[in-house]
């Protein structure tokens, strides 16, 4: 089948994939509600940047590595674990401190370029992402098709659609800040973005391959 034929199906299946919770929802909601709007760009940038990173490694076979490799995988793993248990602790403290008099306590990570980072690290950090992409992008390579440019192009449409996606998100959100700034809420978030974040942590530490 052509491409041009397969991407209705694409697009559609990166919608729902956008849709669906998951750390990168989790942690662009806080940011939007802490930070507005322009707080949530680079962390959105950040993780279409590492999906896309981890797109190229799919088709150049790196990812494929990391599948089947039981140490790869392990060290992914526990890494992308403890990367979303200390965000979901650190939003915990946050809940803890506000509500001990000790001020706006919200964790905002400073700086354009470590919150781009904060993105990139969630979204490179899940060993989860590495399966998903050999298993999601051959289904729209046509035979034929040389597989490496096929897929860095099918990448760039959904990291495309996802950008457009989460930035609307974060724009609603931000839309909302001054609801969720008020501290008894900002702290009912920190709480309840905590609580998400140890817990996907946590199913990435139970993940099989």
């Amino acid at each position: 089948m052509d491409l041009i034929a397969l991407m209705p199906a694409f697009v559609l299946a990166v919608l729902l994939i956008s849709a669906s919770p998951g750390p990168a929802m989790a942690l662009i909601f806080q940011r939007a509600a802490v930070g507005g709007w322009r707080g949530a760009v680079p962390t959105v940038l950040g993780l279409e940047a590492g999906l896309y990173v981890w797109a190229l490694a799919a088709a150049a076979g790196f990812a494929a590595l990391v599948a089947v490799s039981t140490t790869a995988f392990i060290v992914l793993k526990v890494v992308g674990a403890a990367v979303l248990v200390y965000l979901g602790v650190r939003a915990w403290r946050s809940a803890w401190r506000g509500g001990h008099g000790e001020g706006d306590a919200t964790p905002v990570v400073r700086g354009w370029w470590a919150r781009f980072g904060e993105g990139a690290v969630v979204q490179l950090a899940n060993p989860k992402a590495a399966i998903f992409m050999i298993a999601f992008y051959p289904q729209f390579v046509p035979e034929g098709r040389p597989l490496f440019l096929t897929t860095a192009g099918l990448a760039l449409v959904q990291v495309a659609i996802e950008t457009l996606f989460y930035l609307a998100l974060a724009y609603g959100v931000g839309r909302a800040g001054a609801f969720f700034r008020r501290s008894k809420v900002r702290r009912r978030l920190d709480a309840i973005a905590g609580t998400v974040l140890v817990a996907l942590g946590v199913r990435v530490a139970l993940t099989q391959r």
